[in-house]
């Protein structure tokens, strides 16, 4: 299953760069694909997985480890920054690149590949409670602190988050939808959710710019050796401690080594926050996951 995974995002990378080059769709076409991964597929794929939970500690200790990376990146990133003379809107964006990974839109599908179905549930409760919430809060702060925005307020958080698509069908279907919903509904929900991955990658290949900032190879090297190596080695250390084993412990793990967010990336640079260097960290970071993620679930099914 992993390998049909990698072999799927090859293809739907090179065909994603190979019709941006051609320009076969319009320039808009990665926006349309992620609008509907974000409003179609992704609450489908939460309709399909959080059912299955049971709300209880672990749920609590999952959750606790983005924000438990949050503060180590808030710390590494400061002491990188001072020691390379970072200017403050390349340190804004490690700040955002490096805490934010992909945990949805890459993060679901590869963590069924790499670590099985089993383990989606985990997967949703990170990326919901853990990535989409510090990007709601921590990440409008960054966005306001550096990008000279308005302060932003408690209703405007609390609106961002009522109205995420993901975050409404999560709360759907942690109260209201069936573990074993009907077969006509579990199975169009399953169909949706596989489309997850190759309409994401897709999107990903018609707007990936691999343009190399040289003047900042210091913070993009530094701030991926962050995000793929460091943070998993953190999350690896902290899981046993608070009581995560299993699937649970290998999810954690792995969500804290996805590449960074395309949409924290895509905030800074429209906050005029280093653009080059967030937009190397998203396409840099995508590409060099693919080898750094099947080598750490290589390294977790050695250490179970």
């Amino acid at each position: 299953m992993a390998f049909d995974a990698f072999a799927l995002i090859l293809a739907m990378l090179a065909l994603g760069l190979l019709f941006q080059r051609l320009r076969v769709f319009p320039d808009n076409a990665a926006e349309v694909l992620n609008k509907v991964v974000l409003y179609v597929l992704l609450p489908a794929s939460v309709l399909l997985y959080a059912p299955r939970l049971e709300l209880n500690r672990d749920v609590l200790a999952i959750a606790a480890v983005p924000w438990l990376l949050l503060a180590a990146t808030v710390l590494l990133v400061t002491g990188v920054s001072k020691l390379l003379k970072l200017r403050p809107d390349e340190h804004a964006v490690l700040l955002l690149c490096v805490a934010l990974g992909n945990t949805s839109f890459l993060g679901y599908p590869l963590v069924r590949a790499l670590l099985g179905e089993d383990a989606l549930p985990y997967a949703v409760i990170y990326d919901q409670f853990g990535a989409f919430l510090i990007l709601s809060t921590f990440g409008l702060y960054v966005l306001a602190r550096y990008g000279g925005d308005a302060k932003p307020t408690a209703g405007l958080i609390a609106r961002r988050i009522v109205t995420f698509p993901p975050f409404l069908a999560l709360l759907f279907g942690l109260t209201l939808m069936p573990e074993a919903p009907p077969a006509w509904i579990a199975g169009g929900l399953q169909r949706l959710a596989d489309a997850l991955l190759p309409l994401v990658v897709l999107a990903i290949g018609l707007s990936l710019q691999l343009k190399l900032p040289r003047d900042e190879l210091k913070p993009l090297a530094a701030g991926l050796a962050l995000k793929l190596a460091v943070l998993p080695l953190i999350s690896l250390a902290i899981a046993p401690l608070l009581g995560l084993q299993g699937q649970q412990h290998d999810t954690v793990v792995l969500e804290s080594a996805m590449p960074p967010m395309i949409t924290a990336a895509a905030l800074a640079i429209s906050h005029r926050l280093a653009p080059g260097l967030a937009a190397a960290m998203v396409g840099y970071g995508i590409l060099l996951s693919l080898a750094t993620l099947p080598a750490w679930a290589w390294l977790l099914q050695r250490l179970s």
